[in-house]
């Protein structure tokens, strides 16, 4: 856990993902719309990604394993949860609040 941990301090969005993963790309597409440059680990292509994946799933119970998402230092969940969170109106006050964006314009 402490490897994540050092990977996701000080930097406000943190997506973990899989390079062939179709959902992985559509939460970066979705976050990165919004003007936010989410900092990407891409599991497949680090030596150590597998057992970074083994503690998103073992200690965060982040089911499936990619992707997993970190907003302000936090983690949010997967796929799912961040959509959810789309949905309800939520994801754009987490990407101010920790100032992934500064400026939303609703047109």
């Amino acid at each position: 856990m402490d490897t994540i941990t050092s990977m996701v301090a000080e930097k406000p969005v943190v997506i973990f993902s899989k390079s062939s993963c179709c959902m992985s790309h559509t939460i970066k597409t979705l976050i990165s719309s919004y003007g936010a440059n989410p900092t990407v680990y891409e599991l497949d292509e680090m030596p150590n990604g597998q057992a970074i994946e083994r503690t998103l799933v073992q200690e965060l119970r982040c089911e499936p394993s990619v992707p997993a998402v970190f907003i302000g230092q936090q983690f949010v969940g997967g796929a799912e949860k961040v959509m959810s969170l789309q949905v309800r109106n939520q994801l754009v006050p987490m990407l101010i609040r920790s100032n992934a964006i500064w400026v939303w314009n609703r047109t």
